[in-house]
């Protein structure tokens, strides 16, 4: 019995960590192209994160443009990010009431 209990943990987490990976998925890779997407459109950009306004939203800026964007506490890397620091966020569009950002879910520096 201990040993499906175990199988089956195991498959359902394996199962929730489970994603498409190829053609189809839209990801938006340029701040021009995440400020024209949708909702809840994931993104991966590069550039550098160049200025705080609060706690958890910043701007954004890579060779197209410049983006706000909402990091919360838990998602910032371990390490010094300076505005000339690269990075690679991973995230996704949020259009609502007070405009367009970008929702942080991982910062990646770039060497």
């Amino acid at each position: 019995m201990k040993k499906i209990i175990l199988l089956a943990s195991l498959f359902a987490a394996s199962v929730a960590m489970a994603g498409f990976v190829g053609p189809g998925g839209a990801t938006v890779t340029s701040v021009v192209e995440a400020g024209k997407a949708a909702d809840k459109t994931m993104v991966v950009l590069e550039g550098k994160i160049v200025r705080q306004h609060d706690k958890k939203h910043y701007d954004f800026q890579d060779a197209s443009g410049t983006i706000k964007i909402e990091v919360d506490h838990d998602k910032w890397p371990a390490g010094e990010i300076t505005p000339q620091t690269r990075v690679r966020l991973t995230g996704e569009v949020d259009r609502d009431w007070r405009g367009i950002d970008v929702e942080v879910d991982q910062i990646e520096i770039l060497r």
